[in-house]
C-alpha cells in the first residue's frame, strides 16, 4: 500500500451515461492528463484498476470522470463512496506542491529524531492530522500552528514540537497496572 496514495473518493453520479464525480485533495483542478488508470478500493488493501476514458476538472476538488466499462448511471452505484488511489509516481505528477497531500511520504521528526513516515493525511477544519507508524503502532500527529515547526521539501522532513505525553499514547510498552 506504500506504493499508492489515497487522493479522494467517488461521491456521485453525473448525467445518465455513467460519468462519476471524484472529490480529491490534490490542491488544484485535475484533468488527469497523462494518467490512464485509477485504483478504486474494493475493500481494505484491495485495489481494482479502472481506466480513464475522459476526465474534466470542474473545481479545485471535483473532477468528472468517464471510466471504461461504466456506461450507465446505475453502474456508477458500485463506485459511490469508494476511496480512490494513485500509484506514487502518478500522484507526484498531479499533486499541487502546496497541497497538504504533497507531504505524503515525508518523515515526521521532533528535535532531529525521526518519528515515522507519513502514511495518511486527514484534513480537519483547524488542523491536519498525519498518520505515521510509531514503534509499530499507527499514531496520529497533529499539524497546526503550535506543533508544526517547519517543512524541508528537499529532505522531505516535517519538523514538529509535540505536546508532552502525546507519543506515550502510542508507546509499545504498556504502563504497569
Amino acid at each position: 500500500m506504500n506504493d499508492y496514495v489515497h487522493i479522494g473518493k467517488m461521491v456521485a453520479p453525473h448525467g445518465v451515461a455513467g460519468q462519476i464525480i471524484l472529490e480529491h485533495a490534490l490542491g488544484k483542478p485535475i484533468s488527469f492528463k497523462g494518467i490512464t488508470t485509477l485504483f478504486i478500493e474494493k475493500n481494505a488493501a484491495s485495489f481494482i484498476p479502472y481506466f480513464i476514458v475522459t476526465a474534466s476538472a470542474k473545481t479545485e476538488t471535483l473532477t468528472h470522470l468517464q471510466i471504461e466499462g461504466i456506461t450507465t448511471r446505475e453502474a456508477t452505484a458500485l463506485l459511490i463512496g469508494k476511496k480512490v488511489w494513485l500509484p506514487q509516481s502518478d500522484f507526484q505528477k498531479l499533486v499541487n506542491k502546496n497541497s497538504p497531500l504533497a507531504l505524503m511520504g515525508y518523515t515526521v521528526a521532533e528535535k532531529g529524531k525521526s518519528l515515522g513516515v507519513i502514511q495518511e493525511i486527514i484534513e480537519q477544519p483547524h488542523q491536519l492530522l498525519v498518520t505515521i507508524l510509531y514503534q509499530g503502532q499507527e499514531a496520529y500527529i497533529p499539524l497546526h500552528e503550535e506543533s508544526l515547526k517547519g517543512v524541508d521539501h528537499v529532505k522531505k522532513i516535517v519538523s514538529v514540537e509535540l505536546p508532552d505525553g502525546l507519543l506515550d499514547l502510542y508507546s509499545s510498552e504498556s504502563p504497569a497496572e
